[in-house]
């Protein structure tokens, strides 16, 4: 496959005498080859957004080596700076990057619409039937798999970000503000940011650890590197290039995008329409959603079952435990909470169609606001990445993001291998510890370290092994 002709060949590197060091690029992947692999990715990103980066971090930089090392972590620092699923946002940047505009908007719109189309038909069977025993199941055995893929993740990202003591000591501390003090994910952030433009003022040799990377994210200078694609050293493309009409551009498309439909509704139906109010208070939620969906959905719990009357909270529970069966973003749980509130108050329509309104006005205001946060400020963070305080404070971010990443593995860790209540009682585990998820899981975090497996069978091996577990138990 031939380079598209409006690019720089990729196969150099810039600088005097490193050609020696670096192997020739891959053709840059078509629109249609790309899009195979965001359609790939929407139905295998399971657990959560850190299996959701792990699994991106292996296909798009150790794999295809599409994105660069340096240029994937700079990117994922951004996204961690927003609201909304940063896994998401951060697909929606690499697609950006590989094939601009309709880049981003394909692989944005597929990380999502298969949880959106699985999670809808979860919805209703269990508004319907009330049971989806079978799905537990599957899923039992995937949070094994899921489970080795986060560990893999920590260990990749650990090994390419922390490479020093103050680095080391950077996660360390994030990983405890977090874990033991409870501190918010924001602040976290915020404090690294801080620390690592302070730290690259007076001693940028000890903080950049990000600059001069390739696929293999080495910073030894006579190292071996792997070219990508979209490589490290790349001074840049042509759509990076930020401007004032671009930007409004982008601002009155996205925010016509993301308004129109509750508007349409509220003149189709009423201002007072559960799809309204749904569509109104999710958009809020949209602006709010620092942390990850574990931060915000205690205030969307709140909101929605004590002051719109929505769903019960046992409900709301039900829901979370549908949204974890399925790949996509855990915030997808908010589809659920948008169906069964048109479900419960449907107003003059039949409920199913209702609900099918609901779940789908709620997970377009969720998620359109994320494509805006990207195309408006991507081309400035490119425009800034050869910024050296810029990427000293970045560097901290990451450093942190692996304390970040590594709580959540500890806590999504526990919880299943030490499964308490309704989790326990599914996986058939009663006071203690369950030994199928540990065994399953050492298998699959062996069968990809060791053996070299692909995430995919690996998933599909141990959603198998959980469903045959629970027809043997």
């Amino acid at each position: 496959m031939e380079p598209a002709r409006d690019e720089e060949p990729k196969g150099k590197v810039d600088g005097p005498g490193l050609e020696s060091l670096g192997h020739d690029a891959p053709a840059r992947p078509s629109f249609g080859e790309a899009l195979r692999f965001w359609v790939k990715l929407g139905f295998i990103s399971f657990g959560g957004p850190t299996g959701q980066i792990a699994i991106m971090h292996t296909e798009l930089v150790e794999k295809r080596r599409w994105i660069g090392e340096g240029r994937f972590l700079h990117a994922l620092n951004f996204c961690m700076l927003l609201p909304g699923p940063e896994a998401q946002q951060l697909a929606i940047y690499c697609g950006w990057l590989l094939h601009r505009t309709w880049g981003g908007i394909a692989a944005g719109a597929l990380f999502v619409l298969p949880s959106a189309f699985i999670l809808w038909g979860l919805s209703y069977v269990y508004v319907a039937y009330g049971s989806v025993g079978w799905i537990a199941a599957v899923f039992h055995g995937l949070k094994a798999a899921v489970l080795a893929v986060v560990v893999a993740a920590v260990l990749r990202i650990g090994q390419k970000a922390l490479k020093n003591r103050v680095m080391w000591g950077i996660a360390a501390v994030a990983f405890g503000a977090i874990y033991v003090g409870k501190v918010p994910f924001p602040v976290i952030v915020v404090g690294a940011l801080v620390v690592g433009w302070v730290g690259g003022v007076k001693w940028e040799n000890i903080f950049n650890v990000l600059q001069g990377h390739g696929a293999s994210g080495g910073g030894k200078k006579n190292e071996v590197r792997m070219r990508a694609v979209i490589d490290d050293d790349d001074a840049g493309e042509g759509h990076v290039a930020p401007s004032w009409g671009r930007a409004g551009k982008v601002l009155g498309v996205c925010g016509a995008l993301w308004g129109t439909p509750v508007l349409a509704v509220g003149l189709w139906l009423s201002w007072d329409s559960v799809l309204v109010r749904e569509g109104i208070f999710f958009s809020k939620a949209a602006m709010v959603t620092f942390g990850g969906a574990y931060a915000v959905l205690p205030y969307v719990a709140q909101r929605a079952v004590e002051n719109y009357g929505w769903l019960t909270a046992p409900q709301m529970l039900d829901g979370l435990g549908l949204a974890e069966t399925t790949p996509g973003p855990l915030i997808m749980v908010l589809q659920f909470v948008g169906f069964l509130g048109a479900w419960n108050q449907p107003g003059g329509m039949a409920p199913l169609a209702a609900a099918t309104l609901g779940a789908a006005i709620t997970t377009w205001v969720t998620f359109v606001p994320c494509f805006l946060w990207i195309f408006l400020g991507a081309p400035h963070i490119e425009q800034l990445r050869k910024n050296v305080r810029l990427t000293c404070a970045l560097s901290a971010v990451t450093a942190a993001v692996v304390g970040v990443v590594l709580n959540l593995a500890v806590w999504f860790g526990w919880h299943v291998v030490r499964p308490t209540g309704d989790a326990a009682n599914a996986a058939g585990v009663v006071g203690g510890t369950d030994w199928f998820v540990v065994a399953v899981g050492v298998g699959a975090f062996l069968a990809m370290q060791r053996w070299k497996m692909g995430v995919i069978p690996v998933v599909l091996a141990s959603g198998v092994l959980g469903l045959a577990w629970a027809w043997v138990g």
